[in-house]
């Protein structure tokens, strides 16, 4: 959520933000409306203020036995009283319109991003090698489903496209991943672990900026039938689309101490996702599907850290790739390119022999106090008076699935069997090689 006295302190910058991010200007258009929020408070206050005065003239005059002015005050503060519901929805009215049109209008890039209209404009900042970049071999669904452990077709049945039944290896392969990255996180690179909720409320939604933008992305959840639910006036709940949302909002309406920061949380969990806007896009294998496992990584920090911290979040992302010996490269996404709520973000893209091509595995954002405003999450400085936002970061640490995906196309052999990476060696119980029903 952005800050409208911000805006109004410098509306030029705002708008160069948003014509970066290839949106127009609006920051006269935000005035305006903060000025009509402004307008309408300052009517039921006035109001409010005239009708305590005047009662105080009622027992003044009353005093004077001037029952005539009485009278007249009476009516009037009677007047007032009456209007004072519809100024007082007026203002509120005002409010509510200037909070939803901020809800809706995206982050502000950083500085130091690249401008471009899209992913065309993102600019390469590092490279690993690893293993090497291999151009031979199938796709990953070619492998799963020839070693059938891998079955799309079964799934569908159950669930409808864009899911999958992984069986027997290849489904213990992606436990092992989930469990090596946590290992990783935690153990040495100090964040605490999470069990978190995998269904949210709207609150938890709109304080990450899944709502209400991104609706028609996610799936929600009603008790009974969606008849009852109405009914009753059960609030919706949400599946989590990332553990970012029920991580983030771990801090939501609190108040922190410096001291308290950063704070470093991970978890493995289940993600769902609409997948509304990917049309005809990735529907053979598992890198776009409904339901995917991801280790998520959150940070939340005093702003004069964020920046130090988004490095070192990739790093941590990075190191798990690393290990795996996994071909990536890091880009700077461009302003076009960039989610809602980042003000800065890198992409992590994993080389992916059977496409032949690097495809995201991890994204890692820092978000400024643009969540933290929406969820009302601050801290109290050691030094100073007062509180302030913290600021937010996010990634992905990474992906279980499209780590899964980048396993079996690097570590696929000629005869369709795949090699397990020495880093899961201890996950899987001595099993050295994949070979499935072959």
């Amino acid at each position: 959520m952005h800050d409208i006295r911000a805006i109004r302190d410098n509306p030029a910058a705002f708008d160069k933000g948003l014509t970066s991010r290839g949106l127009e200007p609006l920051s006269e258009e935000l005035i305006a409306l903060d000025d009509a929020r402004k307008a309408a408070i300052s009517a039921a206050q006035g109001a409010q203020e005239k009708r305590n005065a005047l009662s105080k003239e009622i027992g003044a005059a009353k005093k004077a036995k001037d029952e005539a002015r009485a009278q007249e005050l009476m009516a009037e503060v009677a007047r007032l009283k009456e209007e004072a519901p519809a100024l007082d929805a007026a203002a509120d009215a005002a409010g509510k319109a200037l909070s939803e049109r901020l809800s809706a209008i995206p982050n502000i890039p950083g500085p130091d991003v690249p401008e471009g209209r899209d992913e065309h404009g993102n600019v390469e900042k590092s490279r690993f090698e690893g293993r090497g970049l291999s151009e031979d071999g199938r796709q990953h669904f070619e492998l799963g489903e020839a070693m059938g452990l891998m079955d799309f077709e079964t799934a569908a049945k159950l669930s409808g496209s864009r899911f999958v039944v992984l069986k027997g290896q290849i489904a213990r392969l992606e436990r092992a991943l989930g469990q090596f990255m946590l290992d990783l996180h935690t153990g040495e690179h100090g964040y605490t672990e999470v069990v978190p909720p995998l269904l949210v409320r709207d609150e938890a939604m709109f304080g990450t900026a899944q709502l209400p933008k991104f609706r028609d992305d996610q799936f929600a959840a009603v008790q009974g039938s969606p008849e009852m639910a109405q009914e009753s006036g059960a609030p919706n709940r949400w599946l989590i689309p990332t553990a970012e949302v029920p991580l983030t909002n771990l801090v939501r309406e609190s108040i922190l101490s410096e001291d308290e920061l950063p704070l470093r949380f991970t978890a493995l969990t289940p993600c769902f996702r609409a997948e509304a806007g990917a049309a005809g896009r990735d529907t053979r294998g598992m890198l776009r599907q409904h339901q995917f496992s991801k280790v998520e990584l959150v940070s939340i920090t005093a702003p004069e850290r964020s920046a130090e911290e988004h490095d070192r979040m990739l790093a941590c992302a990075e190191a798990v790739l690393k290990r795996l010996d996994i071909p990536f490269r890091v880009v700077t996404l461009c302003t076009g390119d960039m989610g809602f709520a980042s003000t800065k973000t890198y992409d992590i893209e994993a080389w992916l022999p059977g496409q032949k091509t690097y495809r995201e595995i991890s994204s890692c954002s820092v978000c400024g106090d643009f969540q933290a405003r929406r969820m009302e999450a601050r801290y109290r400085p050691k030094e100073g008076k007062g509180v302030h936002y913290v600021h937010t970061l996010n990634g992905s640490g990474v992906a279980v699935g499209r780590a899964l995906i980048a396993v079996m196309e690097n570590y696929q052999n000629p005869d369709g069997s795949i090699t397990v990476p020495s880093a899961l060696a201890p996950y899987m119980g001595g099993l050295t090689r994949i070979e499935g029903h072959r």
